[in-house]
């Protein structure tokens, strides 16, 4: 391991399997999705997990991504994450979720902003014509009228905007940010290559740059494993490559995605395949993607201690 500076977990998720709370990680029989089989997540993760994953990596902060909680009660899970910070020091900040399609969205966002780790909305958005791919109810949110007017209100409360989408849904996505130049928008999971013909690559790899022509756009090197379970170094470098090529190491952010990615890799795995590809770049470039930018975009401060 040749990086040994400072790591946030840019993208990760917390779960208790026995508050009952994550209907979609309970086993059932023949169920596949995009990234696989999801009966091996209906475990515990906690932050005793993480820290046990981590443990060969210095690990100082992390960012929890909502993960599909109750969906009638959006600020339990941040509720929850609290607790969990104030008693075990994980997670660093929090992407809560908001029913933004809802007229009555704007006291969720407040509530949700009550609490001190708060910091940005994840709203699903993934559209595929593949029901085992698509996670969205409609494909065109992006454009409708009350949704839109939802997300305005993310810049009056201060929040950012984590984006998960296909890359059919890109030109939409880039409109959006276009439009909504004070809202920091943050690209999961490399913009989701599900599908991995020729055409579809440089369909995504097309999109890309047309999304990294906004400068609120960032983008998140996670669970690339997702879509490339049968993954080696080399076709993690070029999705990696392709990713960091269009942004710029100061607008890319590592995450992990446990324990999503965990059934297709170890967390060493992944961390060890983003040091092994970005050792051509400066040492302040690494570290602005293994730390920086994750801290900056989600306003994470930490002790000298720490680092």
């Amino acid at each position: 391991m040749s990086y040994t500076g400072p790591l946030i977990d840019a993208h990760h998720h917390f779960w208790d399997i026995s508050m009952g709370k994550h209907p979609w990680i309970v086993p059932q029989p023949g169920k596949e999705m995009v990234f696989g089989d999801p009966t091996p997540l209906y475990r515990d993760y906690l932050p005793k997990q993480i820290r046990e994953d981590a443990k060969n990596w210095n690990l100082v902060g992390t960012v929890h991504v909502e993960a599909g909680w109750l969906a009638d009660d959006p600020v339990g899970e941040t509720r929850w994450l609290e607790e969990l910070a104030e008693r075990d020091g994980l997670p660093s900040a929090i992407v809560a979720t908001a029913p933004l399609h809802d007229p009555k969205v704007e006291a969720v966002l407040e509530q949700q902003t009550q609490f001190s780790r708060v910091r940005g909305i994840r709203y699903i958005l993934s559209w595929h014509d593949d029901p085992n791919k698509c996670f969205a109810a409609r494909p065109d949110w992006m454009q409708d009228g009350q949704w839109l007017q939802g997300f305005r209100l993310l810049e009056k409360f201060g929040l950012s905007f984590d984006m998960m989408i296909y890359p059919g849904q890109m030109a939409d996505a880039a409109k959006l940010a276009a439009g909504h130049p004070g809202t920091t928008i943050i690209l999961n999971h490399v913009g989701s290559p599900a599908d991995r013909d020729a055409e579809s690559m440089a369909r995504w790899r097309d999109g890309l740059k047309l999304l990294a022509r906004e400068p609120n756009m960032r983008i998140k090197l996670s669970d690339l494993v997702a879509y490339d379970h049968h993954w080696t170094l080399d076709s993690l470098r070029e999705v990696t490559m392709a990713c960091v090529d269009a942004f710029g190491p100061d607008r890319c952010m590592v995450g992990s995605d446990f324990p999503v990615a965990a059934l297709h890799a170890t967390w060493d795995e992944v961390f060890g395949s983003f040091d092994r590809i970005f050792e051509g770049f400066s040492e302040d470039e690494r570290r602005a993607m293994f730390f920086a930018n994750a801290a900056r975009d989600y306003r994470i401060q930490l002790g000298e201690k720490q680092l």
